[in-house]
């Protein structure tokens, strides 16, 4: 007999001896705020979920009002205030998966273990749920056991994945010329040493023969800008940060990866970690900052162990720390944060309140992070495709750099293809290739279907049709046709694709992490969501809904307070132009 998990409770779970948990506490001791995430995860990593009494005694510790650590715990998705066995089974249910029939790897999941999403087993050593995206749909379908990735997998593979015997998947790469996925697949992502035999550090000691304006002019030069989506020029934050007035200044890696459709920088992660540490340490120069920060989101486990791997051997390989490499005065360091579920730490300020200790709630700007970032001190944050590109290119310069992409888009881009092509994967291509010429690259369409559709730029990007597929991947080109390039998201719907559930999914997935600070984002993703669930699986459209949608998504654009309540109607209202028969 199935039970819901708080009907499991009294059964399975009694609430554990603080003892046991004491050389955990005692290990933050006289630490403050900032410690509060690190110490949840660990302390719910030895007993599985977070009691009232040990969030005292976590307050305690912390000196944090218990309301506070409370707080925190009811806004992040990955920990829990009631019990919950250590052993979390995740599936995604986003678009993506989706598309690869990842409903019939749900329901294999769900025969096998007895459970349905939210419940945990008699024996409370497993928890099933339903999450929005994991960030792998090159590798769709997906789904995590406990900190195990498994990607491609089939309801005949479901078996292996819960003994433990499936094997873990690698990143997808393609493109021509591979200059920041060079090493992807070459390199051991575990050895340092793997790492400067493939031309690693090789940027860092040459920057650090240069005044630190020099290396800022470099970046400028190349026209690197933010590979994010908002398209700031990377050179000029740098200048900005070192110029701000303050002597604790801040790197901070944006690796918070959580909108449907994007693995890019989780696979640069995975595959290449090193990378990731040599670039924000290059940053550290440049602005001359002595904190570094990387923020992974809490579904990357492998990304995070093998960051945190790669931290602790270049700082034992003197490539961190005081004098790094010999350079009087270059002191810098990084410490990397684990996130829990929520996507509006992708948001750079709600980042910083995460990285403090707190809810991950959007500031109001200005200020901006160039004088008031994390700790209310100057701040340069940047994703991690952006900090790579600017690696690569100040190694080779920028009149290599430039060699490829246009005089507007110089470079190369990383696309996140995934949906109904061929080869899924991670592309990188020099700017000016079209859309369509992207998705043959990919193989094009199984089985010689039509497209329907293409997602542009994420889920908060634009759905696109077959007519405008001749557009060139350029930042010109897409401002000059109004149609996002975001993080890179290219996601193909053919000619059978359900349109009407896919706008449902993306709703789903906009109303659930929506932190609810403002109210228009906060109620419009909410009444988005109840307009297409009824649309999609509850009696079709009313005479009324195309024009509540729009209303909706107007306001929630005109009036959010951060990007995601700005853009959350975005793909709907793009689907409405182009398909108006899906809500009429």
């Amino acid at each position: 007999m199935m039970k819901t998990l708080n009907q499991e409770v009294k059964i399975v779970h009694e609430v554990p001896d603080i003892s046991l948990l004491q050389p955990v506490l005692d290990k933050y001791t006289g630490r403050s705020r900032e410690a509060l995430l690190p110490l949840l995860h660990e302390v719910q990593s030895v007993i599985g979920w977070l009691p009232g009494d040990v969030q005292t005694e976590i307050g305690k510790i912390l000196n944090v009002p218990l309301a506070d650590v409370h707080g925190v715990i009811e806004f992040y998705t990955m920990f829990y205030n009631e019990p919950t066995a250590r052993r979390v089974i995740r599936i995604c249910e986003d678009p993506a998966c989706y598309l690869a029939n990842g409903e019939a790897v749900m329901q294999a999941l769900e025969a096998q273990l007895g459970l349905y999403h939210g419940e945990t087993n008699a024996e409370g050593s497993i928890t099933y749920e339903h999450v929005p995206c994991l960030g792998m749909c090159e590798l769709a379908p997906v789904a995590l056991d406990g900190e195990k990735p498994a990607g491609e997998l089939t309801a005949e593979a479901v078996e292996a994945f819960l003994n433990g015997t499936y094997p873990e998947p690698n990143a997808k790469v393609y493109g021509s010329p591979l200059l920041t996925l060079a090493r992807l697949g070459q390199v051991n992502p575990n050895s340092l040493d793997d790492y400067l035999a493939h031309s690693g550090y090789e940027g860092l000691p040459k920057a650090i023969q240069l005044e630190p304006e020099e290396v800022i002019e470099a970046v400028e030069a190349s026209g690197i800008v933010g590979r994010g989506g908002a398209m700031f020029p990377t050179g000029r934050k740098w200048r900005f940060t070192r110029g701000a007035a303050g002597s604790s200044k801040h790197i901070v890696v944006n690796a918070d990866e959580s909108e449907p459709g994007t693995f890019k920088d989780r696979c640069l992660m995975e595959e290449d970690p090193f990378a990731v540490v040599e670039s924000a340490t290059l940053a550290g120069y440049a602005v001359g900052a002595e904190n570094g920060w990387i923020f992974v989101r809490g579904e990357y486990p492998r990304s995070y162990n093998r960051l945190k791997a790669a931290i602790e051997q270049a700082r034992a390989g003197g490539y961190l720390g005081k004098d790094i490499l010999g350079k009087r005065g270059f002191n810098f360091d990084i410490e990397i944060r684990k996130g829990a579920g929520a996507y509006i730490c992708g948001e750079e300020t709600a980042l910083f309140e995460a990285i403090e200790g707190k809810r991950g709630f959007p500031r109001i700007k200005p200020p901006f992070p160039t004088t008031h970032g994390l700790f209310m001190q100057p701040t340069a944050v940047n994703n991690v495709e952006t900090l790579i590109a600017a690696l690569v290119a100040f190694n080779i310069g920028a009149d290599e750099w430039k060699e490829y992409g246009t005089e507007q888009s110089p470079g190369t881009k990383l696309f996140c293809l995934s949906g109904h092509v061929a080869k899924p994967g991670i592309y990188e291509v020099p700017f000016g290739m079209s859309i369509r010429e992207l998705v043959e690259f990919a193989g094009g369409v199984p089985g010689g279907k039509a497209i329907q559709g293409v997602m542009m730029g994420g889920a908060a990007g634009a759905f696109i049709g077959p007519d405008q597929l001749e557009m060139p991947l350029t930042y010109e080109d897409a401002r000059a046709n109004n149609i996002p390039l975001g993080s890179g998201v290219v996601m193909v719907f053919d000619e059978t694709a359900d349109l009407r559930q896919a706008l449902y999914q993306l709703a789903r997935f906009f109303a659930h992490e929506s932190c609810g600070k403002c109210f228009p984002c906060q109620l419009g993703t909410q009444r988005q969501l109840e307009i297409l669930d009824r649309i999609a699986h509850n009696g079709g459209p009313k005479p009324a809904d195309r024009e509540t949608l729009l209303d909706v998504g107007f306001t929630m654009t005109e009036t959010s307070l951060c990007g995601l309540g700005q853009t959350a109607a975005a793909t709907v209202m793009s689907a409405i132009k182009l398909w108006p028969e899906l809500v009429e």
